[in-house]
């Protein structure tokens, strides 16, 4: 966020930020893009928060009211609404936000989307998986990322699953779509994409969430041409016309199935997490957050879109628990391919080492890049398999 708050200013925006850190806890380099700054108890009352902000903004005038986090989302919405500024209003911003609209309005328009039910109870959950059948997956209906996603094979396994989804209020139950996991993310001015990107996961998401000690690995695609992306990326521009899309990022993942056929997953008005609007300025030599701030507010874009390079991030996790207290291999790897790593953000020994089933970015992680895309995946993959974090 600060880097998005950057953007802005540096843009010619004033920005009056809404958060609920203190003030005097805010990084300086986060500070310093500020015009004015509300701390609030509970960022995520939707109800408290409008208030206290109408009440602490009358009288200025506002142009734009932005949210590059998922649960926020609805919240800029709703501020829009009640004060009178343009951009994306609420009923479009819960398409992009709730699961089951999302995929009933997608296929509406004739997309191919899973099939998929909405469930709020133990009961209602396995009807749906009786009718749409296993394998399925589960995951709530507002959910970000992974998180509390579980693939389910049999009525065996639903059973535990439930009981790990106790604290979820609704749920999707959906298909099971076999195949290659893939995103489409773009930056758009009135609903058009002026930049466009495409980023395959290694393995696919689910799969990196349910096992510990994989590195999962994330590369963008340099050569857009390719005729197997193609109707991810017909898929994706028609998604964007089909939930009524407005200004600025947005974030969708779609599944390539072994026939050749796109399948809607989900998107976001939102950019994706984890260090992919990094990738993606390391892939067209730009700064994102800056022409994202300028699409938003001026409806213009400048950067240059020529694709150089595919950009692989691969996020590491540690072996062990506790304090990170060895890595191994990373200078063998560094001679390796040094003159490529454009990033190496590992966690430092003695550090404690984080939970990976919370954050993607794990303990750490490496950012290279190359032109040719066999040898962005090669460099990934020994970063994958040749670097080890070890904690105790």
């Amino acid at each position: 966020m600060r880097q998005y708050t950057r953007g802005l200013a540096e843009v010619g925006a004033r920005v009056f930020g809404i958060g609920d850190t203190p003030k005097e806890a805010l990084p300086p380099d986060l500070q310093r893009y500020l015009s004015a700054y509300l701390t609030v108890p509970r960022l995520l009352d939707e109800d408290d928060v409008l208030a206290r902000a109408t009440d602490w903004l009358r009288g200025r005038e506002l142009d734009r009211v932005l949210a590059n986090w998922e649960p926020l989302v609805t919240l800029a919405a709703r501020m829009r609404e009640r004060w009178g500024v343009p951009g994306m209003d609420l009923s479009t911003a819960i398409g992009f936000r709730d699961k089951e609209v999302m995929k009933e309005r997608a296929e509406a328009a004739g997309l191919r989307v899973p099939r998929a039910r909405r469930a709020g109870t133990a009961q209602a959950v396995r009807e749906a998986a009786e009718e749409i059948g296993y394998p399925l997956i589960v995951k709530p209906i507002a959910g970000a990322g992974s998180a509390d996603t579980y693939r389910v094979d049999s009525s065996e396994e639903l059973t535990k699953v439930l009981a790990a989804l106790r604290h979820v209020e609704e749920v999707s139950v959906e298909e099971y779509i076999e195949g290659e996991e893939l995103t489409f993310d773009t930056v758009c001015i009135e609903g058009v994409p002026v930049f466009e990107n495409v980023a395959h996961y290694l393995p696919k998401p689910l799969e990196a969430r349910s096992v510990e000690h994989l590195s999962p690995v994330i590369i963008t695609v340099r050569d857009m041409d390719q005729a197997w992306l193609q109707p991810g990326i017909e898929l994706g521009r028609a998604v964007l016309t089909a939930l009524g899309m407005h200004d600025g990022f947005t974030h969708m993942e779609w599944f390539l199935t072994p026939s050749g056929e796109a399948v809607f997953g989900e998107i976001g008005a939102r950019p994706g997490g984890a260090h992919l609007v990094d990738q993606m300025n390391y892939t067209i030599d730009a700064d994102l957050f800056r022409e994202w701030a300028r699409a938003v507010c001026w409806h213009a874009f400048d950067a240059e879109t020529e694709r150089k390079y595919n950009a692989a991030i691969i996020f590491k996790r540690a072996r062990g628990q506790g304090r990170i207290r060895a890595i191994d291999g990373l200078q063998e790897y560094r001679a390796r391919f040094g003159e490529h790593i454009v990033e190496e953000s590992l966690l430092p020994i003695g550090a404690e080492r984080r939970n990976w089933r919370n954050t993607l970015v794990s303990d750490g992680y490496l950012l290279v890049r190359h032109p040719d895309w066999d040898e962005a995946k090669r460099m990934a993959f020994a970063a994958a398999s040749d670097i080890a974090l070890r904690a105790g």
